[in-house]
């Protein structure tokens, strides 16, 4: 069988696999730091390298800030869209590194070798899964399977300013059948998973101010307004007594679990007591009637992430701010309207304003939730495939997070995005000792060639 000969390329292969890892995580490709910007262009040339070994038609793609790499190969059968980004968090606190972050090495740990290093898993070592699963196909082969398109950002960690406008001038060449995302992992860091559900998400931050300068609380205690009063008042008012959301209108758009999802959902056995109490918790807060899955994945939140005013430092200082600030955050379901929850929220804070304060609103974005059509012929090989590596069913499972390069997919170019990543829970991503588990570059190069063979029988 041609898929097995693949494969036993890949194990044969994994030595020199990870040593191609490792060179690309030597390269600080820092994107929010202008200081790293070389290092960036760096990384874009290395990859563009590779893809150019593979037979790919390749081009380092100028932006305003970090350059796209984008790279073809015709064939036959699906036209196949690979995302990816090569660009990695900062590394600081440096202090807490066991070793220099981009000095990557594999270490033994008691639960396996791992890949240690800043970018191992978000999103340098799931990216080059695909690209060796096609380097194997290619050196078995001698052609790689079907039509294939890499797509690869520089910006992603630092809010992808030049994706949006890139996509647009450039939608029909990168319009394909289907997009593959690797930028997940396995759920509960075992089980093969398809995200099927992204939470969109909204900003909102504002500032309630009343008297015209900080009072003494001894002279006007009681008889001026605090703003910071008025503030906690209107925010408490976001959820009633149950959990829900008080804003009028918040849940229209927002549909309920189709009962094939709700029965993999179940069957997934998710422990939301050891998910809680490992961040020393015990009890759900969100809606009663709702199991933890559903709150986390296919759910709407409201949830206050900032508040501050008056005097906050060391000691005490009887003080009336003049002041009170938060920040809220909202994420989003379904065909949830982002437009019309922020007007919902601005109208909600007014209605509390008592005559002698005003409110200023400054807004952090907004995005729509997504879901993909599982109904698309790839969506059940995919999840063969996987099923068939791993030794367990995979399941299409939502991500109570935002991906909005999976949205900009479906709005932008009309096509659906397929996510599917190796990641384990424990892969420390934006953190000191990044890792990505040798068992999960392995098995995620030979899920992807798994794929491929599927998607072109």
């Amino acid at each position: 069988m041609t898929l097995d000969a693949v494969l036993t390329r890949i194990d044969t292969g994994l030595p020199e696999a990870l040593d191609r890892l490792m060179a690309l995580l030597r390269i600080p490709s820092i994107s929010t730091d202008p200081a790293h910007a070389a290092e960036c262009e760096a990384a874009a040339d290395w990859l563009v390298a590779d893809l150019a070994s593979l037979g790919f038609e390749v081009s380092k793609r100028p932006t305003p800030g970090h350059p796209m790499v984008v790279a073809h190969a015709p064939g036959q059968g699906p036209h196949l869209l690979f995302y990816g980004h090569y660009d990695v968090q900062p590394v600081d606190p440096l202090s807490l590194w066991d070793r220099p972050p981009f000095e990557p090495a594999i270490e033994e740990t008691p639960r396996g070798k791992v890949i240690r290093g800043r970018g191992a898993s978000d999103d340098k070592g799931q990216l080059m899964t695909f690209l060796e699963a096609c380097r194997a196909w290619k050196a078995e082969h001698g052609t790689l399977p079907c039509r294939l398109t890499i797509f690869l950002e520089g910006e992603e960690e630092s809010g992808s300013p030049s994706l949006v406008p890139f996509m647009k001038e450039n939608a029909e060449e990168l319009t394909a059948d289907v997009a593959l995302i690797c930028d997940t992992g396995l759920f509960e860091s075992r089980t093969p998973a398809i995200v099927t559900m992204l939470r969109g998400l909204l900003g909102e931050e504002l500032v309630v101010r009343g008297p015209s300068k900080d009072l003494h609380s001894g002279m006007y205690g009681g008889v001026a307004i605090n703003p910071i009063r008025v503030l906690t008042r209107a925010l408490a008012a976001l959820h009633d007594e149950t959990g829900r959301v008080t804003l009028p209108g918040f849940y229209d758009g927002v549909s309920e679990l189709p009962e094939a999802i709700r029965a993999q959902w179940q069957g997934l056995a998710f422990d939301h007591a050891r998910f809680l109490g490992d961040v020393g918790l015990s009890q759900p807060a969100g809606e009663e009637d709702r199991t933890p899955l559903e709150m986390i994945w296919s759910r709407p939140t409201c949830e206050i992430n900032g508040i501050w005013g008056g005097y906050t430092g060391a000691g005490f200082k009887t003080v009336l701010p003049a002041e009170a600030h938060a920040k809220v955050s909202f994420r989003l379901v379904g065909e949830q309207d982002p437009h019309a929850i922020r007007e919902a929220f601005r109208a909600h804070v007014r209605a509390h304003l008592p005559p002698d304060c005003t409110v200023e609103f400054h807004g952090h974005g907004n995005s729509k939730a997504s879901h993909m059509r599982t109904s698309a012929p790839a969506f059940e090989q995919a999840r063969a495939a996987l099923t068939e590596e791993w030794g367990r069913p995979a399941a299409y499972v939502g991500c109570g997070g935002s991906i909005p390069i999976a949205g900009h997919f479906q709005t932008l170019l009309g096509m659906d995005a397929m996510l599917v990543g190796f990641a384990k829970d424990d892969d420390q991503i934006h953190s000191p000792n990044e890792k990505y588990d040798v068992e999960s570059f392995h098995k995620g190069i030979r899920s992807w060639a798994r794929f491929l063979a599927r998607v072109t029988e």
